[in-house]
This record gives structure tokens, sequence and C-alpha cells, in this order.
């Protein structure tokens, strides 16, 4: 009898190696998939008009249809692009870490992040890890490894993914009520840019949804605390296969 697939979306200006820690934990019960998206990783940089649906588009053919799909930060948001415009590939949706209908407020503050980006790229860098991670305890090489992941970025493709980033929850906003996937949406309980109020956002907006907070945790959920991670989300797939 095949594996149920998994299938892993990073954030932006990672790849798929991020999931390293999460996926080792996975791999027994799922066949587990963690395709890079378009401007990540091995793929060519993304260009200036890059949106939300190039790239969905992007990845969707590395998807098999009724895969049980997961995604962080950025790649939460192109997994509900997915659900919503290709829920034949979705089995069950998974946001970590994910940023939905920011108020006003919280839109200045990632539009002023990708400004900070636009002018010095290399300190904005340094902000995001100590912002990701600074108390966790997380093993200093990982850290490092996410360090070089960044910045071994394409600057200007870094730039439009994050844009996408920045303002695609605009766009997916008024029509999540739409994605009649069984969801579940789990953030840090210390996680200052895609914050608990915003995952319980989430799960008030889609029909099917429930909301975990992983105390004391912060944004880099999946690398923190993986085990925490991957019990839930085997429980929440569990729970969906019997329901």
């Amino acid at each position: 009898m095949s594996k149920p697939t998994v299938v892993l979306l990073h954030g932006v200006g990672l790849d798929h190696t991020m999931w390293e820690p999460t996926a080792a934990l996975l791999t027994d019960r799922f066949t587990v998939l963690t395709p890079d998206l378009p401007g990540h990783g091995t793929r060519p940089p993304a260009d200036d008009k890059v949106t939300l649906a190039d790239l969905a588009e992007g990845v969707a053919d590395r998807i098999p249809a009724g895969s049980h799909l997961v995604g962080f930060s950025l790649g939460a948001l192109v997994a509900q692009h997915l659900a919503l415009h290709r829920p034949e590939l979705a089995a069950t949706l998974t946001s970590v870490s994910s940023v939905c209908r920011r108020t006003p407020e919280e839109r200045e503050s990632v539009l002023a992040r990708l400004g900070r980006s636009e002018s010095d790229f290399t300190a904005s860098t340094a902000a995001s890890l100590e912002r990701w991670y600074a108390g966790t305890g997380v093993d200093p090489q990982w850290v490092a490894r996410t360090e070089a992941t960044l910045r071994g970025n394409d600057v200007r493709s870094f730039l439009n993914c994050y844009r996408v980033f920045a303002t695609a929850d605009a766009e997916l906003g008024p029509d999540l009520e739409s994605i009649t996937t069984r969801a579940l949406a789990v953030t840090g309980e210390n996680d200052p840019g895609s914050t608990p109020e915003m995952t319980y956002r989430l799960a008030s907006a889609l029909p099917h949804c429930r909301a975990v907070v992983v105390p004391e945790a912060r944004h880099m959920l999946p690398v923190e605390r993986p085990e925490t991670f991957a019990d839930c989300l085997t429980t929440f797939i569990g729970e969906c296969a019997y329901a």
C-alpha cells in the first residue's frame, strides 16, 4: 500500500533544505516532497512581475493530486492559492507561520521590512535571523545554514518574491471562505510577524480549519520544534483520514 504524499512548501528566501528536520520525522509514514518554489533554490530567478499565481502555478506540476499540502510563511500563501484554484491537489491544507488579512498596521510593518531589504539586503538578512531565532536555542549550525541560504539569493528575485509575500494575503483574503479543504493553521506563540492573532484569523476564515499555537516558539517552527510540528501535522492528517 502506497504512503500518503505530504508536500512541504518553504518560505521566502529559503529553499527545500529548511524542511530537513521535519521531513526526517515524516518519512516513515509519508512520501515527502519538498520542491523549491520559483525564484528559489535551484530554480531560475523570479522576474519583477511575479505574482502569487505564478509561484503556485510554477510548483503545481510537482504536486501529485490528493497530496497533503503544507506551506510555511510564503509557502502557506502558495498552498492556500493551490487549495483554492487547484483543489484536486489538496487532500488537506496546513498553513504554518502564515499571515492572514493583515491589518493596515501589519501591512505597513511588512512593507517597511521590504523597504529595508531593498536599501540594505545584508542588514535585513541579519534582522530576519534575529527575529526568527533569538532566544530559541536552535543549533547555531542551523542558524548558519539559514543565513547562507538567505545570503545566497539573487537579490532582485528575493525582493520580487518578498513583495508577493507582503501583499498577496490581501489578494487571498476575500476568497478564503471558498477553500473547503480540511485545514490546520499553526504558528508559534512568540512569532512577531505571523502572529497567533493571524493564525486565529485564518482559522476563522477557512470553513474547516482549526488553530494551534505552539507555546514559546518563534517563526521558524519546523526548524525550532520539528518534533512538535511533526506530531501536530501527523495527528491532523490522521484525524482527517478517519473523519
